[in-house]
């Protein structure tokens, strides 16, 4: 806007110092930083400069680089009653002001009178009786602004010295009037950026409600209410993508007028869907009119029953991934526009990163729950005082369970260990545990004969919540527990017929559900089951499933009993009793001779299990270096000696039987029933022949 400003009466200095225009120049900088509108600063300007330099007359002229003009923006004179000035836009060639402008170079002028090459502007000069003057370019080291012409009543008036002097105020204004006019559009930008301002206040209000808690299902009426202030709508919602049933999921919902048919949980295709397009492509999609005819679904036919005309859907993208999509819809057509889009688009970022670091903070507390039943599970073992010894004895029978156990314990394979009861067939699926890759993470043990029929589902498997009468907390089962690691099923012949299907699944497809629960958990468990019992005689009887047999029965260990392995006794002997001995700080260094035969002697019906106990509580009785047995317990009963030789010839000869029936009449080499039974071929022929088995017809 053009403006007149007077300048101060009285003759201007003549022959001003350097000092003098020193102080000059740093007065006019203190007053440049002072002012904040451009009015204001050239007063200031045209107050001080006459004390210095010949200035009459001052003119602010500014470049429009739209138009590519130098429009004459403020002027100062000594004389207010001066002819109007000229027109208030021209090319920068019809001017002074204009080709300092373009050549970056101060002009001047001294004689207008005489001056041929600027008509228009000499002659508004002329009226006001100026005789001479100087313009300079008004440039910043960010952009040109225009130029600064001053103007003297006299001849020739601007010498090398006022030149100077002149080209260093007009760095200054130049600066000045920079910042001027950055304030400005500030002001200007200002009434523009209202709306932008609430919309951002929306975007905090969002943040805020998202951060305030980590279900977002609970958060998003509040989502949605703080939207409706600024985007109007009827409809909103959250669908996210599950990469199990390869489906959309209706995650949260707030529509207050709706009938119902659509409702949380709810589980729709991506293929044909506008959700499914938005979270196919990662682009917003505006419909302005929905039509079954574009988007043939069940999800469309259910959006036009509920009365739905227009639609916005947004992707939930972070840097990871696309999650779902955030969708709000009207009961009118094109209810949304494109700014709208870019305001829901801002909305769908935050909530994207909400989702994702409540997923996090799911499976971070996933992981701390199970880790805590893991620590509980290891207090049960550590408090039950069970032993992590390695596995003790060198008889051939010994020998092939190890070399069986480093074969198949780099595998994945599942392995059934059978043998009698005491005959330490968890200390063999601990051994396969310690030797494969899974050694590094947890060895979780089942003993399915000690928990009721009742409990044994809820153990293996886990429930939630409210699943059953007790049920007062989630349960992480057994399964999960042994996640990445190994799974040990003690007694599995004993698990229920009820049961055994789920188990199948869970050993088949490693998924299965928590009691009391829909959601399918995943687990990654190696499984090692073992058992007393004849499972092939209970598979034939019905009391068994054939299918699970099969799938526990990949790789068979037979774990002999202890009368089996007499070579192992003494072994055993002495290494249970440094073991009671150093525990209960007993100085027994010795053990009798007569002992140790009446040990190998004896048939041990509980295995090593009762060989255990049985030197514990020989170490309990000594009272010396000497270790004194109570070996009349190994004697038996009168009238139960013949009983017993029967009974432990006939479950020998049975084993033989079955060893020659497996390896189908073979006795020697490495599939045969010696090699099966850890014997060699000379002693299983003189236990045939002892049994009075005959040897198998080739």
């Amino acid at each position: 806007m053009l403006a007149s400003l007077p300048m101060p009466q009285g003759e201007p200095a003549k022959g001003a110092s350097d000092v003098e225009r020193y102080q000059a120049l740093l007065e006019v900088s203190d007053a440049l930083i002072l002012h904040r509108d451009l009015p204001g600063l050239f007063h200031d300007l045209a107050l001080r400069l006459p004390r210095v330099v010949p200035c009459d007359f001052l003119l602010f002229v500014m470049h429009d680089p739209e138009k590519d003009l130098m429009r004459l923006n403020l002027l100062a004179a000594r004389n207010p009653a001066l002819p109007a000035p000229l027109p208030m836009a021209m090319p920068a060639s019809e001017g002074p002001t204009g080709w300092a402008f373009e050549h970056q170079e101060p002009l001047v002028i001294p004689d207008v009178e005489r001056e041929a090459r600027f008509p228009k502007v000499m002659a508004f000069l002329r009226e006001r009786r100026i005789k001479s003057c100087c313009s300079l370019p008004l440039t910043t080291a960010q952009r040109r602004l225009g130029g600064l012409t001053f103007a003297s009543l006299q001849e020739n008036a601007f010498g090398q010295a006022d030149l100077d002097f002149l080209r260093r105020v007009t760095e200054q204004v130049a600066v000045a009037v920079e910042g001027v006019l950055n304030l400005q559009a500030a002001h200007s930008a200002r009434d523009a950026f209202a709306h932008e301002r609430d919309r951002l206040r929306l975007l905090l209000e969002i943040s805020n409600v998202l951060v305030s808690n980590r279900e977002v299902r609970e958060l998003f009426p509040a989502i949605s209410a703080s939207l409706g202030r600024v985007v109007e709508h009827d409809y909103s919602s959250l669908s996210l993508y599950d990469p199990e049933r390869r489906q959309l999921r209706l995650h949260a919902l707030d529509f207050p007028q709706g009938k119902g048919l659509l409702h949380e949980e709810y589980y729709f295709p991506v293929e044909g869907s506008p959700t499914g397009k938005c979270f196919s492509t990662g682009k917003p999609l505006i419909v302005d009119r929905l039509a079954l005819a574009e988007f043939p679904t069940e999800v469309t036919r259910r959006l036009l029953e509920e009365g739905v005309k227009s639609a916005c859907w947004l992707p939930l993208t972070t840097r990871n991934a696309t999650l779902g999509t955030l969708s709000v819809a009207s009961l009118r057509e094109s209810a949304f526009r494109a700014e709208d889009v870019e305001l829901l688009r801002q909305v769908a970022g935050q909530v994207a990163i909400a989702i994702e670091n409540a997923l996090a903070f799911r499976q971070i507390a996933e992981l701390k729950d199970k880790l805590a039943e893991e620590k509980l599970y290891l207090e049960d073992e550590i408090r039950s005082e069970y032993n992590f010894e390695e596995i003790v004895g060198q008889s051939p029978a010994l020998k092939k369970i190890l070399q069986q156990v480093e074969t198949v314990a780099p595998t994945e394979a599942a392995v059934l260990i059978l043998g009698d009861t005491g005959t330490g067939k968890e200390l063999v699926a601990r051994a396969i545990h310690e030797v494969s890759a899974r050694r590094q993470r947890t060895f979780v043990k089942v003993n399915c004969a000690a928990i009721p029929t009742g409990l044994l589902e809820s153990e293996l498997f886990g429930h939630e919540k409210g699943a059953f009468t007790g049920a007062i907390a989630q349960k992480v089962g057994r399964f999960e527990l042994a996640h990445q690691g190994t799974l040990f099923l003690d007694e599995v012949g004993d698990i229920p017929l009820e049961l055994q299907p789920k188990l199948l699944r869970a050993l088949q497809e490693q998924e299965f559900e928590r009691l009391g629960s829909t959601r399918t958990q995943k687990v990654d468990a190696r499984v090692i089951a073992a058992t007393n019992r004849n499972l092939a005689r209970m598979v034939e009887e019905g009391q068994f499933r054939r299918d699970l047999y099969y799938r526990l029965n990949v790789f068979p260990i037979l774990v002999p009993p202890l009368r089996e392995r007499p070579e192992d006794i003494p072994v055993l002997v002495r290494y249970f009793t440094q073991k009671y001995a150093k525990r209960m700080d007993r100085p027994i260094k010795s053990i009798p001779a007569e002992a140790m035969q009446a040990f190998q002697r004896w048939h041990w019906p509980g295995n090593v299990r009762e060989l255990e106990n049985f030197i514990e509580r020989a170490v309990i009785l000594t009272r010396g270096e000497v270790l004194q047995a109570p070996l009349s317990e190994l004697k038996p009963a009168a009238g139960e000696a013949n009983s017993n030789s029967v009974s432990l010839e006939e479950a020998e000869r049975a084993h033989i039987r079955r060893a020659l029936r497996e390896s189908k009449g073979v006795i020697g080499g490495p599939k045969g029933a010696a090699a099966r039974l850890g014997l060699k071929r000379t002693t299983l022929l003189y236990k045939m022949k002892k049994l009075n088995l005959d040897p198998p017809r080739k």
